[in-house]
Order: structure tokens, then C-alpha cells, then sequence
């Protein structure tokens, strides 16, 4: 038995009244998303430390976003054609617990080997999680609340992509790396716990088979959006996974000085992601031009603009104000134009999403290694840029 209501009912425009559990189930999902998010793309910030302690250089540290990143994208599209017919309550608990030991076996990891180990169960959990998450939230809640409920589960991202990578920067740098994974663990307990005890039953609704993936690209909505998350995601992280090295070295900012500025830098994501829920809910297509434009902007002048303290900072603050409605922009968009498969577009959208984050770090630590940290900046915008043109492909749709 669980807090929440034990018989899933289906919500409609004439609920009134929402209990108060499926709001909190709600929430516990929203910070299941932080907690997977926040593990994914840890490592963005500890590359120096990992580097230097399992002896290895930051552009191979930085296979550690690449590699959860690859296999959430195959398990994403996956997970829901394998478990079928399977409650999904039982589906995101199991995938959290997983999330938790991954950590633990990242922390105690002795060679960079066992640590990519590690990170590969990380991208079965993500993939996994973020297939179904998006998609149940909005059966918990009257379809009224449905772009609430949807804006506060990929709040929990936003956030994280935003928020925990400046957490885990500051644990990394107070204690060590592997403290940071022991912390990422720990919330990912009391995620568990919130949900065993506040998720009710979620029998499947959909029955999701490999052949209904591949028609969802029949809807040109749903195709523009997948692209536009492919290439705002994948020139984010290209740049995004060296902005460590990027302060430093191009802004001058110091070490110590680094973790507080990412803090901001999720603060103002945060901010982005619900003030781009509120624009998507006028207009979520002027939304998605309006933030690849900026995002664009900010990342093509960085290596000029951003070259002294002051100007990297405020370059920071607005990448992250940017990239912070990507994800519900999108998202929104996608859910819009498949309501009767929301399951199977979200997994859809959900594995190119974690495909861009590992093609994107990928492609960076090419960059970086062979040309200059900057290029990556200038990557990303070229990726960003071509938004646009997905954006304006739907139009008339």
C-alpha cells in the first residue's frame, strides 16, 4: 500500500479537487529527474579531480558523460517495449535503485575502467526513467494541470543540468570526487523512499512496440522537435562538459570562484525553464526559436566577450537562462502534437535527447583535444544556429 490514492483514475477537465499525493508524487518524480540528471552530467565538474586521481586526461574524464549518455539513448526508445505490460510504479522504483548502486560503485571505483562501468548501469537508469517519467506525471494530475505538472518534472531536469553540476563542483572540491557520488547516491535513496510511498499504481496504458517508435516521425511536429532537441542538447553539452577549463582559462576566473558561478548559472536555468513554460503556453513555437537564438548568441561571443571575469560571468548567467527552457520548451511541443502517444514520443524524444549529450561531449572532447577549449563554444553555436531551420521545417503543422 502506498500514501497515494491506490486506484488510478483518469484525469479530466471536470476534476476540481487534486490530492494532495499526486501533486507530491508529482514532486518526487520532478526530483527523481534531478537526482538521474544531476548523476549524468556530474562529471562536467570533477573532470579535473578525476583526471588527476585515476591519472588519465580531462578529454578521456569526459567519456564519463559520453558513455550514460549513449546508452540512455538506446534504453530509452527500449525500456517501455521491454517491460510491456508492467506497473510503472514498480518500473521507476527498480530504475532508481539502480541509479543508487551505480553511485556507490562509482565511488568505490579503483581504475578509470570500473568507473565507465559504472557509468554504463547510470545510462540504463536515466534512459529508463526519463522514458516513462514525463508521461506518467500527466496521468496524475487533470489535464488542466498537465503543462504544471510536465513544466515541474523537467524543472527536476532543468535543474539539474543546471543546479547539480555546480553542487557536485563545490562536494568535489570541499572533499573529493567520489564524496560528490556518495552524495548523488544518497538522494537518490530518499527518492526511492518518496516514492514507495507516494506513487500509486500506474498500470501501462500503452503497449509500447519497436515498430509504433519509428511512426511517430510520420508527425512533422514531432520530427522537428526531436531534431531541435538533438541540436540544442548536442551543442549545449559540446560546449557545456569543458566550462570548467572554460573559466579558467578564457575567462581567468579561479578555481575557487567556479562552483559559486555555476550555482548562479543554475539559478537563472531555473528561472529560464519557468519562464519558458509560461511563453510555451502562448506560443511554445516562438519559445524554441527564441531560446536557440540566444543560446546561439551567447556561445558565438563567448571567446570574445567572455574573456576577463566580469564578461565570463554574465555570459554564464544568460547560457544558463537559455538552455534552462530548452528542455519544456521541447518537450511541451512534442506532447502537443502526440497526445494519444505520449509514451512512445517521449521515449523517442527522451533517447535522442541523451543521444545529443553524448555525441555533444564527444564531439567537444574531439575539439578540445585537437583544436582549442574555445572551438567547442563556436561548435555549439554552429549546432544551436541550425535550430531554426527544424523549427521552421513544422510550420505550417
Amino acid at each position: 500500500m502506498t500514501i497515494a490514492d491506490t486506484t488510478e483514475r483518469p484525469a479530466t477537465r471536470d476534476d476540481e479537487r487534486i490530492p494532495l499525493t499526486r501533486w507530491l508524487a508529482v514532486v518526487a518524480m520532478a526530483v527523481g529527474t534531478f537526482a538521474l540528471v544531476t548523476v549524468e552530467s556530474l562529471p562536467v565538474g570533477l573532470l579535473p579531480f578525476i583526471g588527476e586521481s585515476l591519472d588519465v586526461s580531462e578529454g578521456t574524464a569526459g567519456l564519463m558523460v559520453t558513455v550514460p549518455g549513449l546508452v540512455a539513448s538506446v534504453t530509452a526508445p527500449l525500456f517501455p517495449v521491454v517491460i510491456g505490460r508492467l506497473d510503472r510504479r514498480a518500473a521507476l522504483i527498480g530504475l532508481i535503485t539502480l541509479m543508487v548502486l551505480a553511485n556507490g560503485l562509482s565511488a568505490a571505483a579503483p581504475d578509470f575502467v570500473v568507473l565507465l562501468g559504472s557509468r554504463f548501469l547510470v545510462g540504463i537508469s536515466i534512459g529508463g526513467f526519463w522514458a516513462l517519467a514525463a508521461g506518467l506525471a500527466v496521468r496524475l494530475v487533470p489535464e488542466r494541470s498537465v503543462p504544471r505538472a510536465v513544466s515541474l518534472v523537467f524543472g527536476g531536469a532543468t535543474a539539474a543540468n543546471v543546479l547539480g553540476v555546480p553542487a557536485g563542483t563545490l562536494i568535489g572540491g570541499l572533499a573529493d570526487w567520489r564524496t560528490a557520488f556518495v552524495a548523488a547516491g544518497a538522494l537518490g535513496l530518499l527518492v526511492l523512499v518518496a516514492l514507495l510511498f507516494l506513487l500509486p499504481p500506474l498500470p501501462a496504458q500503452q503497449v509500447v512496440q519497436l515498430r509504433t517508435l519509428p511512426r511517430q516521425f510520420r508527425n512533422p511536429v514531432v520530427r522537428a522537435g526531436v531534431l531541435s532537441t538533438f541540436l540544442l542538447v548536442g551543442g549545449h553539452f559540446a560546449a557545456f562538459t569543458f566550462v570548467s577549463p572554460i573559466l579558467r582559462t578564457t575567462a581567468g576566473i579561479g578555481e575557487g570562484a567556479i562552483g559559486p558561478l555555476l550555482l548562479g548559472f543554475g539559478v537563472a536555468g531555473i528561472l529560464g525553464n519557468f519562464l519558458a513554460a509560461a511563453a510555451s503556453e502562448r506560443n511554445v513555437r516562438t519559445t524554441i526559436l527564441t531560446v536557440s537564438v540566444l543560446l546561439t548568441a551567447i556561445l558565438a561571443v563567448f571567446p570574445f566577450a567572455g574573456r576577463t571575469p566580469v564578461g565570463g560571468a554574465l555570459l554564464l548567467m544568460g547560457w544558463g537562462l537559455a538552455f534552462g527552457g530548452v528542455p519544456v520548451a521541447v518537450q511541451t511541443w512534442i506532447l502537443k502534437a502526440a497526445p494519444d502517444s505520449t509514451e512512445a514520443a517521449t521515449a523517442l524524444n527522451t533517447s535522442v535527447y541523451n543521444l545529443a549529450i553524448a555525441l555533444g561531449a564527444l564531439f567537444g572532447a574531439i575539439v578540445a583535444t585537437r583544436l582549442t577549449l574555445n572551438g567547442v563554444l563556436i561548435t555549439g553555436a554552429v549546432f544551436t544556429l541550425l535550430t531554426s531551420l527544424a523549427v521552421r521545417s513544422a510550420r505550417r503543422s
